[in-house]
């Protein structure tokens, strides 16, 4: 038998318990580091929070599914389950919204730009749409990029009006699965033997001069004549571009790829020629309407009065 020693009693009780010397508790027999593991009980409000957690997880898997099976899972008799429930709210905003997406599908985009209320809905709904699938190639500010146009100034390949916005959108830029869709081919003057590397670099020279870039006085001089033989008929006697043709201006200080010097001559020798998928039959028409008015409101839309003025 163990003796005392300071006044605290060593002496086991039953078979293999001890007894801790400061505390008088009885030790679970675990030790770390000479410190050892005193078996207290637990406390009373932890164990009524374990069997509340306990009988709440049972009556949890018998109301409402909880248990994996192979192919499904069970039920529970309250029949609940959280997809339904999403589901039917999803509905329920849906219907919600109904009428004002019956009213954007039926005006149009015109009427819709002058009142208020549609605009103010269509704009959101765009910019969402927006967000989903176009900014991977225009930019989460629409700003574009090398290839990629920017959507915020007054400089359009195809036209800014809402109708011009539009149609691109349903149909898209050289997507050939869309019969309807918008078709532009620059020639590949270089590569085709249209043109020599001389004049390449004198008409090069000229479009810089066009949008008042530095160039070469001389080669400019003799690349205007090369320009009206080879480009004025698509891009316009000052370069200034014809929507109908998908022609950009050249006069101006927007480059879909380069103002390089060097840019310029690759693209007149062997262009580049992007493509824009057709979203119609991708996005239903109230949203392809959503995003006609949101791109047009970023700053750079035509209204259709003006355009026809000019």
């Amino acid at each position: 038998m163990a003796t005392k020693k300071d006044g605290a009693s060593n002496e086991p009780r039953g078979h293999g318990v001890e007894i801790d010397k400061v505390t008088g508790t009885e030790t679970t027999g675990h030790e770390w580091d000479g410190i050892k593991e005193l078996n207290n009980p637990l406390p009373q409000w932890w164990l009524y929070i374990f069997y509340g957690c306990t009988i709440f997880a049972l009556v949890y898997v018998v109301l409402y599914p909880a248990i994996p099976l192979i192919k499904s899972g069970t039920d529970g008799i309250l029949g609940w389950h959280s997809r339904s429930a999403i589901a039917r709210e999803l509905t329920a905003v849906e219907e919600s919204r109904q009428a004002v997406m019956n009213q954007i599908r039926d005006t149009p985009l015109e009427e819709i730009r002058t009142n208020d209320e549609l605009m103010q809905v269509a704009f959101r709904g765009g910019e969402s749409a927006f967000k989903v699938n176009c900014v991977q190639c225009h930019g989460s500010g629409a700003e574009g990029g090398y290839g990629y146009p920017n959507l915020n100034d007054d400089a359009w390949i195809w036209g800014g009006t809402l109708e011009d916005i539009h149609t691109t959108l349903q149909h898209g830029v050289r997507y050939e699965q869309d019969d309807e869709t918008r078709i532009s081919e620059m020639p590949a003057f270089g590569r085709d033997g249209l043109l020599d590397s001389s004049q390449i670099e004198q008409v090069a020279n000229y479009v810089r001069s066009l949008s008042g870039l530095e160039h070469d006085g001389a080669l400019a001089e003799e690349g205007a004549q090369v320009f009206t033989d080879n480009c004025a008929v698509c891009h316009g006697e000052n370069g200034q571009g014809q929507h109908m043709l998908g022609a950009p201006a050249l006069n101006d200080q927007v480059w879909l790829y380069s103002p390089d010097l060097e840019q310029i001559e690759s693209q007149v020798d062997n262009p580049k020629h992007g493509v824009m998928p057709a979203w119609s039959g991708r996005l239903s028409e109230v949203t392809i309407k959503q995003l006609a008015l949101y791109v047009w409101s970023l700053g750079g839309g035509q209204n259709a009065d003006a355009t026809a003025s000019n």
